[in-house]
């Protein structure tokens, strides 16, 4: 039975106001770190000598290593405590941005970001999962929505913040603004989070770790280097037929594991299955999305780091205002009829960026990312939530678990698939032209819009009531 330990600190009243500022601490981190990093991708590849389409494997190495360490966040947070992991994991994450910010060629910078991910692979999982251990179902939406606005802040602000630190300062500042805002975390996160842990844990599944955590890290390397070109066409398959089997032999394990890393029953729940998966699908197009962006307007139209982070920041602005109205959304219309029709608009709004060329006006390039934000808004807070409607209390860490898993693998192999797309229509010798790399770029915005309308797909099996015991609470 999991139950919060005492904490003589604060008292509860405290500690519920408070939560939703300490989570999203964490998740103001890993935005702000990760959009302040998309829009520095030029300067960076620059400074080290490698084409802005290298750069996707020091986006794709984070994400990589988030997907890879969540599976056992659940675990070590009913181990251990929710303080202590939450604690230790924005702790591990500033450090892995110290280093990052030191990096002095590729390969140590991939390196350094792994170690952030394997921080960050903690943070919001274990955020979550004290969120819904803390609130009632019925004020889930609201408590959850309240949660991503401070953490916008950091899309709104890291895209400018970051144009300005490389247009004006070294481009390791992109890392170094985490410091302040961690060790302000940890100082808050040790005195107010609350305590929750398992009297008794299970056993960790180490065997399916190595196999679910090889598995997609061999997965996620193949799509890098088929985009690279390393490697022959033999060579692919064989890497690819090999990361099919680990994962395989993942799902054969936890068939026959009492406690397994991931506890894939709980997709028999229609409303977990739906948001997993139609999530996992969904993302797969938005994911791709944040590295598109600086290699169309920094590249393509010519636009500077800062021009390009001032373009997305109506995305973010769209996305705070709309928090508020998401619940009442959601009570209105149901998780079903919002989902299909949002995922539908969304994937129209990805291909609408085809159009954008050198002679499209600047508030029109805004425009677009402003509607953009309102819709990826409703869709987020609408699957972040529905995870929850049916699971019970003992099962929220493994939901947590099998969801933050799912969404770091869609973000991972959606900057991969962006990249792959644009490298199929981009040659090496064309990287330095904007002609071609607009023609690229256009290319993955519509593979990525498709792939993200046919998502829609998964959420149709949905009950015009799945979901009700969540939104309900304000119709």
């Amino acid at each position: 039975m999991t139950a919060p330990a005492p904490d003589p600190t604060s008292s509860p009243g405290t500690t519920r106001r408070l939560l939703p500022w300490l989570v999203a601490v964490a998740f103001f981190m890993q935005s702000l770190d990760t959009t302040i990093l998309n829009t520095a991708v030029p300067a960076i590849a620059q400074a080290m000598h490698v084409t802005p389409l290298d750069m996707k494997s020091v986006l794709a190495s984070y994400t990589l290593s988030l997907a890879v360490f969540i599976p056992i966040s659940g675990w070590m947070a009913d181990r251990f405590g929710t303080r202590r992991v939450f604690a230790s994991a924005i702790g591990l994450f500033t450090l892995g941005s110290l280093l990052c910010g030191v990096a002095v060629d590729i390969d140590m910078l991939v390196a350094c970001r792994v170690l952030q991910g394997m921080g960050g692979a903690m943070m919001v999982p274990v955020g979550r999962m004290t969120m819904v251990r803390t609130f009632p179902k019925s004020e889930l939406v609201v408590a959850m929505s309240f949660v991503a606005v401070p953490s916008l802040v950091g899309p709104m602000v890291g895209p400018l913040l970051g144009g300005l630190i490389v247009h004006y300062l070294h481009w390791s500042i992109v890392f170094l603004v985490n410091l302040p805002v961690g060790l302000i975390g940890l100082a808050l996160v040790w005195r107010f989070l609350p305590d929750y842990r398992q009297d008794k844990t299970n056993p960790l599944d180490i065997v399916g770790l190595v196999l679910f955590g090889s598995g997609i890290a061999l997965l996620s390397y193949v799509l890098e280097v088929f985009g690279d070109h390393r490697l022959g066409d033999l060579e692919m398959l064989g890497l690819l037929a090999l990361s099919l089997v680990l994962l395989a032999g993942y799902g054969v394990n936890a068939l026959h594991t009492r406690y397994p890393l991931l506890r894939l029953g709980l997709f028999r729940l229609n409303t977990f299955r739906a948001a997993v998966v139609g999530a996992f699908f969904s993302r797969l197009g938005l994911g791709g999305i944040p590295f598109l962006f600086p290699l169309l307007y920094q590249i393509g139209l010519g636009y500077s780091a800062v021009q390009s982070g001032l373009l997305v920041m109506p995305q973010a602005l769209a996305s705070i205002g709309v928090k508020m109205i998401v619940p009442k959304i959601l009570a209105r219309f149901g998780y079903r009829t919002v989902l299909v029709a949002n995922t539908l608009i969304l994937g129209v709004l990805i291909m609408g960026f085809a159009t954008i060329g050198v002679g499209t006006p600047w508030w029109h390039i805004a425009l677009q990312s402003f509607v953009l934000g309102f819709f990826t808004s409703t869709q987020y807070t609408a699957m972040n939530t529905l995870v929850y409607a049916d699971v019970t209390a003992e099962e929220t860490s493994a939901a947590s678990t099998i969801a933050s898993t799912g969404q770091q693998m869609s973000i991972t192999f959606g900057v991969a698939g962006a990249s792959l797309i644009a490298a199929l229509f981009v040659p090496d010798s064309h990287h330095a032209d904007p002609a071609a790399m607009i023609r690229g770029v256009h290319l993955a915005f519509i593979v990525l819009g498709l792939l993200t309308m046919a998502s829609s797909l998964l959420f149709m099996p949905l009950k015009n009531d799945d979901g009700g015991a969540i939104s309900r609470h304000d119709s």
